[in-house]
């Protein structure tokens, strides 16, 4: 029996309130969904994750203690970094990008899904588009 996870922590859900209209039931329903099962990313998510948080410190829209919080909370995720993202950025990953005129870093996450068979969530509306065409499950 798989041992009951806590709710989704504060500081997960606040990252992406980060930019304020964000905010929607159904991405708390997602967070919640990732707490539960964990997730998939490719290898740039962290990256990016950072440095999205760091961009909204240097906009004094979060504070160095809460980015670092958010940090520590996503640490204490199941979110899995898929080994394989490389292999594949400049071969299907770049004709995803060149088909659906999506940047290398969007397409790598439709790349991963598509490869592995894995449910897709984004708020990029190209992104979401793209993934509806290749027949990748869009997650609300």
């Amino acid at each position: 029996m798989k041992a009951e996870r806590e709710p989704c922590p504060r500081q997960f859900r606040d990252a992406a309130w980060v930019h304020g209209d964000e905010r929607t039931v159904a991405i708390e329903t997602l967070f919640d969904r990732i707490v539960e099962q964990g997730a998939v990313v490719p290898g740039i998510w962290h990256l990016e994750v950072a440095n999205s948080l760091t961009v909204a410190l240097r906009r004094n829209r979060i504070t160095a203690v809460f980015r670092d919080e958010v940090l520590a909370d996503l640490a204490q995720i199941d979110i899995r970094t898929d080994p394989e993202t490389n292999q594949h950025a400049w071969s299907a990953t770049l004709r995803l990008a060149d088909r659906f005129g999506l940047t290398l870093y969007d397409a790598a996450y439709l790349e991963l899904a598509q490869r592995r068979q894995l449910p897709l969530a984004s708020l990029d509306t190209a992104l979401m588009t793209a993934a509806k065409t290749v027949g990748t499950t869009i997650l609300p």
